[in-house]
């Protein structure tokens, strides 16, 4: 029997994106996501330090640009004490965003019991369709390998709406460039975004974001973030690993693992003990950006806990100078 999570720890894990998103708005516009990405890295880690947990970092972002960000996969973090977890985290959700100044970028982090959450094979990208509740309990294994028009025909009859009024979620990837024609030619529309897919995922389990389904390929921490959302949301994610290249799809064979199989979001988080914590940095369809004003500045956060299906909005405002000294 897995051990109880403390009811509070969202609230602990909150400070941590909160924490990253004061740092990264700072960057907002720049045009240099890495470095923003950098500082909100350690600005995560300072706060997880802190933290009454045996943490552990299920994966990090050491396959990200810059190799030198803290948070690498099976880090230990917390002080050591409490609860045995795993974490994942994204301390910049929507890079490109927050460096072009565009919407959308928040920081993400989710906890879950230790060995709750799936560790992939050698693998970087996976496969997903992303739906909430209301067509969960109609979405099939089918739907990975049919077509975009015929997934898309049974979101729309879940949904009663007609499909030229469904808007799909999709990475702006050359990749996608298929999947973008068919969507289209279904008579459906298309939001493009250059990254930021645990976003995706977001709008699409929160009613009236415009968004209704999430199509495509993307990195798996985000694919795992992701799972910790939309399952505490009562949304589901259907995935199968991607590999975009040979050594990938080779290193992952080598494990004995079969690159057909699918799984939802039960495989991926098996457990209801989730706490999953997003902070906005730039304005979007579900979180507000950091406003800075004077020598405060203004965060919004979402604390999902998976176990009651509660889901908790925060509007804070930090005193920077009383911020600064504390996370110095």
């Amino acid at each position: 029997m897995e051990a109880k999570l403390p009811r509070n720890l969202g609230m602990e894990l909150v400070r941590a994106t909160e924490s990253a998103a004061l740092v990264a708005g700072q960057w907002i516009g720049l045009g240099n996501p890495f470095e923003a990405d950098r500082a909100a890295s350690q600005a995560m880690a300072n706060v997880l330090e802190t933290v009454r947990i045996d943490g552990r970092i299920v994966l990090g972002e050491e396959d990200k640009p810059g190799h030198d960000l803290p948070l690498h996969s099976e880090q230990a973090v917390g002080s050591g004490e409490g609860p045995a977890v795993d974490i994942v985290v994204d301390p910049v959700d929507g890079r490109q965003q927050l460096a072009q100044g565009f919407p959308g970028a928040i920081s993400v982090a989710a906890i879950a019991p230790r060995g709750a959450i799936w560790r992939p094979p050698h693998a970087i990208y996976m496969e997903k369709i992303i739906v909430d509740g209301t067509v969960a309990p109609y979405l099939v294994d089918e739907c990975m390998d049919a077509p975009a028009a015929w997934t898309l025909s049974l979101v729309a009859r879940a949904k009663g709406m007609k499909v030229n009024n469904l808007t799909v979620f999709v990475l702006d990837r050359p990749r996608h460039a298929d999947l973008v024609a068919e969507i289209r030619a279904a008579g459906a529309h298309v939001m493009l975004r250059p990254d930021g897919d645990i976003a995706g995922a977001l709008m699409v389990c929160t009613p009236l974001s415009g968004v209704d389904i999430l199509m495509g390929t993307g990195g798996i921490p985000e694919g795992l973030l992701a799972a910790c959302a939309v399952k505490s949301l009562g949304g589901t994610l259907l995935g199968r690993l991607d590999p975009q290249d040979q050594q990938e799809k080779d290193a992952i064979r080598n494990t004995g693992y079969d690159l057909g199989t699918i799984f939802d979001t039960d495989d991926l988080v098996k457990s209801d003990q989730i706490f999953f914590t997003a902070t906005g940095i730039t304005d979007g369809p579900v979180l507000k950006g950091v406003i800075y004003h004077g020598e405060k500045a203004d965060t919004n956060s979402l604390i999902l806990r998976c176990e009651t299906g509660t889901r908790r909005m925060i509007q804070a405002e930090h005193r920077l100078g009383k911020w600064i000294e504390l996370n110095s």
